[in-house]
């Protein structure tokens, strides 16, 4: 059976990052011993610090905290409540303008809403920090080539947060993701003002359209995309339907104005397998052709669901870039692949806008 692309990509990481811990020095405070380059130098710890603290950007800063080689050292939030009570919450610093925490922190998470991704970003690159900027990376498709191109110069890491990359069902999957034919993904949630500075693409879609590129791994060839407003003055549910160079089709499903929360993915492969995959409750059904010495059923198939174990994948996308920092090594999700997300979700959110734009008016009957 054929490596997959996820999996492929995690194995170059870990040879790069065996390379590396064998042939540099950590930037932050590895030495030479007597010997000579070594892989047991002390190494400082790592000064973090979280740009927004809001609801998600609080539990990033717990997770620092935890971080057993980093030191949270501050926070920062326009809005004195929400700094005040994150940093008494983990007793660090908290100031309203995170320009003071330039040149003091080695490594920051940018959370704040997505105007204000670019500037905080850049900023913390040109002062030598490493960035962990959550989804979309920006607003815009110059702005994310800007960074990366200024991580590259600064030899810096730039990871985009898109956190289902390390849900347990998608990593139980890696093995068995190796030609998908078609995917079907459904991603639903309630209408919650949090979140609406973007629309729903942006906002829910992105995830799903961040996997199925990277499990697919080829060329979009067309896209065809439908949605509209309902509560928000952005796009509120869209089904977008993507056909790749490779024949590979997904039919991708967000909404924000559900009654449910829905995290699903269906992926149909072209060797008789069948993965259903519950991003929400982590469970993985793979559903295979039945081989001739199978025991005999009522179905040609056999099928296997597997309960996932529910872990922390903010803690583990944390520690990955902390990992990252400390080897060298490229992040799970780099700035291109944020960027080929974002640029994705641009393309159908015009082309949702092109539908409304030539949508017949609605004749209003009158009474």
């Amino acid at each position: 059976m054929s490596t997959s692309r996820l999996t492929r990509d995690r194995a170059v990481h870990e040879r790069r990052a065996r390379a590396s811990r064998s042939s540099r020095v950590e930037l932050l405070g590895g030495g030479r011993c007597a010997a000579g380059w070594h892989n047991t130098f002390v190494m400082k710890k790592i000064r973090a610090a979280v740009i927004g603290v809001g609801y998600l950007g609080r539990f990033h800063a717990q997770k620092y905290a935890q971080a057993s080689d980093c030191e949270l050292v501050a926070v920062a939030d326009a809005r004195q409540e929400a700094r005040e009570q994150v940093g008494a919450e983990l007793a660090v610093r908290a100031v309203a303008d995170y320009r003071e925490l330039l040149g003091i922190a080695d490594a920051v998470s940018v959370v704040t809403q997505t105007p204000a991704h670019f500037e905080i970003a850049r900023d913390f690159l040109n002062a030598g920090a490493h960035v962990l900027v959550e989804k979309p990376i920006t607003e815009t498709a110059a702005e994310a080539r800007e960074l990366i191109a200024l991580a590259a110069r600064q030899k810096r890491i730039l990871q985009v947060g898109h956190l289902e990359r390390f849900n347990a069902a998608i990593l139980a999957a890696e093995p068995y993701l190796n030609s998908p034919r078609f995917v079907e993904c459904h991603r639903l949630a309630p209408y919650r003002e949090r979140g609406t500075d973007v629309n729903v693409v942006l906002d829910l879609m992105i995830h799903d359209i961040d996997i199925v590129q990277t499990i697919v791994g080829a060329p979009i060839e067309t896209i065809d995309a439908v949605g509209t407003p309902v509560f928000s003055d952005e796009i509120d549910i869209c089904n977008a339907r993507i056909r790749f160079t490779n024949g590979c089709v997904v039919n991708a499903t967000a909404s924000r104005v559900s009654f449910k929360t829905e995290r699903k993915m269906r992926v149909f492969e072209d060797a008789g397998v069948y993965l259903s995959l519950d991003l929400q409750q982590k469970i993985m059904t793979l559903i295979r052709k039945r081989s001739p010495g199978d025991v005999p059923g009522p179905l040609p198939v056999s099928i296997e669901e597997q309960s996932l174990e529910q872990g922390d994948a903010l803690r583990s996308e944390i520690e990955s870039f902390l990992t990252c920092i400390r080897t060298g090594r490229p992040p799970v999700v780099s700035g291109e692949a944020g960027l080929m997300a974002l640029e994705t979700a641009m393309r159908i959110t015009a082309q949702v806008h092109k539908s409304l734009a030539e949508r017949p008016a609605v004749k209003r009957s009158e009474s």
